[in-house]
């Protein structure tokens, strides 16, 4: 899929991104979203029975390889195909799929995907528009009812959007049912706002100014009955209500997770960001020369200095580690879409994947972006050299599709909820770490990677050996033990959330930075483990060796950044300790000859690196 997209774009013109009026942006994007449509690609994820090619996989890293171009394309793709296409998809029934999904494949229907709000955007359960069902007309009435209600930061609705999928509490009988989705139009052919609705635009951004994002405000606007999504809840034609799911929190929940995709996606596209910006910094520290190498005339190449190795190398190592993951979370996708019936643990402990990933990803490449921004200097902040702009549009990958913070908690609520599966009355304090051993080797995911490390982990760490750091053994345990003390800690302090008379909220609320480490350091290992699970399927002897140093780096990166933790939790010693330092630096010296390489590595197509500072 991947080579098949490069080749598309290396045939297809891609107009620069940056300089231009928020305008001529959008319209620009618009045309190269018709051009995408053109091509077919939008219909790899949709159902073959209405046209499409039903390769949920491809679809996603088809995605990804948007995202090495102008990312508003990205996201705009994304708001249609994605999350608008999939809504319709996937919480609606065969009469919304045989009316609507060819004209949205095709842009037909240019759509939005209409759930935030100015008052609650996290809090999607607590939404506060209301589609208020009339059994007199057989329709329902959507209505905003403060401002706090008005839909927010809307993709598609300034400019281009016909209509939206618009996420409100349903109201029947008199008795509110919970967040559902309508498909409420909201212009008209001629491009004016529908009856009742207003649209205002958000106007200028920090970056992707190229998508037009918009507010919108329902006045009482009527919509037919067979507008509503109903795969997992329908209201008769006298206002009954019917839902396959019985618990109103059970079926939000469902109805939620039918959309991660999204998540999977973001996470990717913010990889091919960071591989965008990898490469124009390490071909430009292997070129640019600073300062004479001393007794000669050769000025030193900047990628040759530890200190712009460090900078740069790790953030390479987690974005291979990274890459991963990712490919790992897609192939789990591809295959839960084909199970008719995934059961509830299946689909939660995926969705808390997907959650996880897309957060640590994101932050990364927050981080790494301007990392490279700075490996620049001021040639770097020059527009015409890529990375400000993908600095801008990238930042708020880190807030859309699920705000990071609440996406750890989300992860580390599904390692709570395992725990308490495996132990439903929690032992007193003396004896809770030994249950929390023997629960953490339980709950872990069994996938192909976990049964590569288990493999490793039986030969045994050489933990007395000079280069036992190296040893992925010992990596793995020290990452699983942190992961295995921070669950277990956790639950101690969350205990006291179920005696009488104690407030649960400020229990959880006391140990939230808690409760995001113990996300953040499950995510960690699984993209370790995702890492030597790649490499383990790697034939190649030289790029398999390249790989498994690329890894250590990752794995010690990891650990020389948490040295406070594994200091004052005994795991190591001082001494240990200065070894790893040392280490990530004889791995970036070990590396750099071979950095130009390793970024080559990710093919992107070199109309996508027309930065004048790595130009011949």
């Amino acid at each position: 899929m991947r080579r098949d997209v490069r080749a598309q774009l290396d045939s297809t013109e891609q107009p620069p991104a940056h300089g231009l009026e928020r305008e001529e942006h959008r319209a620009q994007v618009l045309d190269q979203l018709k051009e995408l449509a053109r091509t077919g690609r939008p219909h790899l994820g949709f159902p073959v029975e209405y046209g499409g090619k039903g390769d949920i996989g491809g679809s996603i890293v088809s995605f990804e390889m948007i995202a090495l171009g102008d990312l508003s394309v990205m996201v705009k793709a994304g708001v249609q195909w994605g999350l608008f296409g999939g809504a319709v998809e996937l919480l609606g029934t065969q009469r919304h799929h045989e009316r609507y999904l060819r004209a949205i494949m095709d842009l037909d229907l240019p759509g939005c995907f209409a759930m935030t709000e100015y008052g609650h955007g996290s809090d999607v359960q607590n939404l506060k528009t209301t589609a208020t069902y009339d059994p007199a007309t057989q329709e329902f009435v959507v209505h905003t009812p403060d401002t706090s209600a008005r839909k927010e930061y809307i993709g598609n609705a300034a400019r281009d959007g016909r209509m939206a999928a618009v996420f409100a509490q349903l109201v029947t009988g008199g008795e509110s049912r919970g967040v559902h989705a309508f498909l409420v139009p909201i212009r008209n052919d001629d491009g004016t706002p529908m009856p009742g609705v207003t649209i205002e635009d958000c106007g200028h951004k920090a970056g992707l100014n190229g998508v037009d994002n918009g507010r919108l405000t329902f006045d009482e606007v009527r919509i037919p009955r067979t507008a509503l999504l109903n795969r997992y809840g329908d209201v008769a034609e006298d206002g009954t209500y019917s839902s396959p799911i019985e618990s109103d929190g059970r079926r939000f929940f469902t109805m939620l997770g039918t959309l991660v995709r999204g998540r999977v996606s973001v996470a990717g596209s913010a990889g091919s960001a960071t591989k965008r910006a990898l490469t124009i910094a390490v071909r430009y520290g292997d070129r640019r020369t600073q300062f004479e190498r001393p007794g000669t005339d050769d000025e030193v190449a900047i990628l040759d200095y530890l200190g712009h190795q460090r900078k740069l190398l790790p953030a390479l190592a987690t974005t291979y580690a990274l890459h991963f993951a990712q490919e790992e979370l897609v192939t789990a996708l591809d295959e839960l879409q084909h199970i008719d019936e995934p059961d509830e643990r299946m689909r939660r402990e995926f969705e808390s994947h997907a959650a996880g990933v897309k957060a640590v990803a994101t932050w990364h490449a927050t981080s790494t972006i301007q990392a490279a921004r700075e490996a620049c200097g001021g040639a770097g902040y020059l527009a015409e050299n890529i990375l400000p702009q993908l600095k801008a549009d990238t930042d708020v990958f880190t807030t859309f599709e699920g705000d990071n913070t609440v996406l750890l908690q989300l992860v580390a609520k599904g390692m709570l909820t395992s725990y308490k599966q495996e132990v439903q009355d929690l032992r007193p304090l003396e004896t809770a770490r030994f249950v929390a051993e023997q629960v953490f080797e339980r709950v872990i995911e069994r996938t192909a990677a976990r049964k590569v490390i288990e493999r490793i982990m039986d030969a045994g760490p050489r933990r007395d050996e000079e280069d036992s750091l190296y040893d992925r053994a010992w990596q793995v345990r020290m990452f699983e033990d942190r992961e295995e003390h921070v669950l277990d800690s956790l639950v101690q302090r969350l205990r006291r959330a179920g005696n009488d008379g104690v407030d649960a909220f400020d229990v959880f609320n006391n140990a939230q930075d808690h409760v995001l480490r113990a996300g953040r350091v499950h995510v960690d290992r699984v993209v370790l483990e995702g890492f030597v699970g790649a490499i383990d399927g790697c034939t190649d002897p030289d790029t398999k060796a390249l790989l498994e140093q690329l890894c250590d780096l990752y794995a010690l990166a990891n650990i020389e950044a948490d040295r406070a933790w594994f200091l004052e939790h005994g795991r190591l010693t001082s001494q240990r300790s200065k070894a790893v330092v040392a280490a990530v630096n004889e791995l970036c010296r070990e590396l750099r000859p071979r950095a130009r390489e390793l970024v080559d590595a990710f093919a992107i197509p070199e109309q996508f690196l027309q930065a004048p500072i790595i130009a011949d």
